[in-house]
Parts: C-alpha cells; structure tokens; sequence
C-alpha cells in the first residue's frame, strides 16, 4: 500500500519544516547520517543516534521502536523504553533526542488534510526555559518582569495550548475551546475560519513576543505549543 503512513518534520535539519516522508515500506529507519549509514529518514544533528528509531508496518500498524539512542525518543512528552514497541497514532508527536528533533506523524496526508505551514519553527538545539509565568486566575502574563493582560480570547487559546505543551491540539478542539458562543457549522464544530485562527496566533506572538509562545501549526490540522512555563 502506497499511501499507509507518513511523517511530517516539525523541526530537524536538514529538512524544511513541513517535509513529508511516506512510510510506505515495511521498515523505515530514521536516524543521523554518517559515512557507513543513511537512514531512510537522515538528520545532520551530532545527538541523534546513527540508528535511533525504527518504524515498522505490523499488521496494518505503524509501530515505532527505539534502537537504543543515546540521547533517547520520546512519544508525545513520554520517555520510550528501547526496543520497545509502540503503535502509532494520528497527531501523535516524536521527539528526538531531548526534542532537539521534533516529527509529527499521521496516517493522513498532505492532500487529506489542511495545507498550513508552520508559524513558529524554532532552530535552537533544545527549548529553552523562557522568562514566562502565566497568572490564569488573573489572566495575565508576566514577560521579562513586565505584566501583560490577556483578552478573552488570547487566555482561551492559550489555555488550551499549554494544557497539551508540546502535543498536538486539533484543530476543531482549539475551535471549539476558543469560540465556544459559535454555533457548530457543517463539520460539526465551531464555525470559525482558519483566518480567525491564524490573526489569533498572530496576536498573540506579536502582542508577547515572537519567542515567547513557540506556536506550530503541524500538518494534520492543528497546533502545537513548544514550551516549558511557570503558571499558577
């Protein structure tokens, strides 16, 4: 079967955010390129192991395998066990060597799904601990020493990114979670355009500082927020 399977490269050089790879063989192993190995999937960066995870089809499943990297996989925010397996699911997140490698997976493709490209890509070698406490009680953010209140829908967006940190939130939840006066449109969720939802995650980037909130959108319809922040 030709289309079983992909994945999408959030973040890993060399490959520009958003590249797909079609899992589209039994095995597909991912790991760093060296002079004696390339992987089916090869990245550049020193800390991920020359054959770190391996995807393999098991009874039209894709099942993932950590071959024992040095500086380990995770699958949405859990440290894996080597060589042990585990089956894949849509959206799911695979972080590479402490995140410094970030793939999202899908069964799903690019024609099956929402063309959006990334809005937030960060290029360090691991997310940094911003200068960020959240206030939800007093719906406020404190960046660099400096008070900044949220609107309505700024905290609501916000909200519902940092309870899934670094996971994939779909899309219709964000709707659903941020617009919930809307009512539900044709696909069942609330009526709210991508537009909307695009000058929202502007807003915000732009009103907190473009490194404050690390804002993906990933292919598979949905966004991601890259963090580690303080709240209360």
């Amino acid at each position: 079967m030709d289309n079983f399977a992909c994945l999408y490269v959030v973040r890993g050089e060399p490959y520009r955010a958003g590249t797909c790879v079609n899992l589209n063989q039994e095995e597909t192993n991912v790991g760093r390129v060296s002079n004696e190995l390339t992987p089916d999937l090869a990245f550049t960066n020193a800390f991920i192991s020359r054959k770190h995870i391996i995807i393999r089809k098991e009874q039209d499943k894709a099942v993932l395998y950590d071959l024992g990297s040095r500086h380990g996989t995770e699958l949405n925010g859990v440290l894996l066990t080597p060589h042990t397996p585990y089956p894949l699911n849509n959206f799911d997140i695979i972080r590479l060597a402490k995140g410094m490698t970030v793939i999202h997976f899908s069964y799903m493709f690019a024609d099956q799904t929402l063309e959006i490209e990334p809005l937030s890509i960060t290029m360090q070698l691991e997310i940094p601990k911003l200068p960020l406490e959240i206030s939800w009680e007093k719906r406020e953010c404190v960046v660099d020493g400096k008070r900044i209140l949220m609107s309505e829908k700024e905290y609501l967006l916000i909200r519902v990114l940092h309870e899934h940190t670094n996971r994939l939130v779909p899309m219709e939840e964000i709707k659903s979670k941020v617009w919930p006066e809307r009512s539900p449109g044709a696909e069942g969720y609330s009526d709210v355009t991508l537009d909307e939802l695009n000058a929202l995650v502007y807003r915000v980037r732009k009103k907190y500082g473009k490194d404050t909130f690390l804002i993906s959108a990933v292919r598979g319809g949905g966004y991601m927020l890259e963090s580690e922040l303080k709240s209360s």
